[in-house]
């Protein structure tokens, strides 16, 4: 009798759910980054669908590890969520000797929302015009080229790395703390490259302050539509995303969880909430949560062997 009460206790809050509590989306970045904008997008359609309130909430540092860990050590019952990124959860399992915590055990992969391709960009001063002049330079000036990136581990960081291992070339990477300050000094010519997000840097691209040489996708960015891609150039191997997605806490009920990755499925199916998308550069993406955990390993065994190839360590 009391196990019968005790599920129809549980199946009743499932139903209830999310009830007058907030929902919090835990963004573990700052506000004004290129995720910002997505996160509030998506809590609005959250609650929107669902009537109740969800909040983005910004818990930045450590490359979003600081953010992460608090999601996965939060109690499963659908009111703390995660918009994380390709560099948080890669960076979590193959770049500390202590982890926080581990992507792939300690959260329930909901759906993925989109992705933004990383552009292989250089200071408008910097002589090289396009890709194969950028690469001829970079082999014969090994050292000479410091490339920026919002710390190690991020996206921007792995890129540049992926480059460095297909085109044979070195260059040193200079880790900063946030987007804003490596296209600053990008501009000002302190650095000489960045492997940015397209969005990050398309409106300077616009007003030739910086150069865009390749967008490494095997599609154009919507918002550098005069940028090849990698494919294009002959090299589909640099490839390289930043995929954003939605995660819950470990043991989050699959009655919840499921109904956040219809609600966005349903959303990315809108031709008008797929535009906002678009028009922010990014490529909306969707599937189910099963897709999302094999997508989620393979990336992280992809980049693993990057993390390798360029000896980075956070701890």
């Amino acid at each position: 009798m009391l196990v019968g009460l005790a599920g129809a206790s549980q199946a009743l809050a499932q139903a209830a759910w999310p009830g007058s509590r907030p929902v919090r989306i835990i963004n573990p970045a700052a506000p004004g980054g290129s995720s910002d904008p997505l996160a509030r997008i998506v809590a609005e359609e959250l609650s929107r669908v669902f009537g109740g309130s969800f909040i983005v909430e910004n818990r930045p540092g450590a490359n979003g590890n600081i953010g992460a860990a608090l999601v996965a050590k939060a109690e499963p019952d659908g009111h703390t969520l995660l918009m994380s990124w390709t560099g948080t959860l890669v960076s979590a399992v193959t770049m500390y000797d202590s982890k926080p915590f581990h992507p792939q055990k300690d959260f329930e992969p909901i759906v993925m929302v989109g992705s933004i391709p990383n552009v292989i960009t250089v200071s408008a001063t910097f002589p090289a015009n396009n890709f194969a002049e950028f690469t001829a330079y970079a082999r014969k000036n090994p050292g000479k080229i410091n490339f920026g990136s919002t710390g190690s581990g991020s996206s921007w960081h792995l890129s540049a790395e992926l480059y460095k291992k297909v085109l044979g070339t070195y260059m040193v990477h200079v880790p900063y703390t946030s987007p804003a300050a490596v296209t600053t000094d990008l501009i000002g010519g302190q650095l000489q490259a960045a492997f940015p997000g397209a969005t990050a840097i398309a409106p300077l691209v616009r007003d030739g302050r910086l150069k865009a040489l390749a967008v490494m996708a095997d599609k154009r960015s919507v918002v550098l539509p005069d940028t090849p891609t990698t494919k294009e150039l002959g090299y589909p191997q640099l490839e390289s995303a930043t995929w954003i997605a939605l995660l819950a806490p470990k043991g989050t009920s699959k009655d919840i969880t499921g109904k956040i990755n219809a609600a966005i499925n349903t959303a990315l199916n809108n031709p008008s909430f797929r535009n906002r998308l678009t028009t922010m550069g990014y490529t909306p993406l969707g599937g189910t949560s099963e897709e999302f955990a094999a997508y989620m390993d393979s990336e992280i065994k992809k980049w693993g062997e990057i993390v390798k190839f360029s000896g980075a360590k956070i701890d």
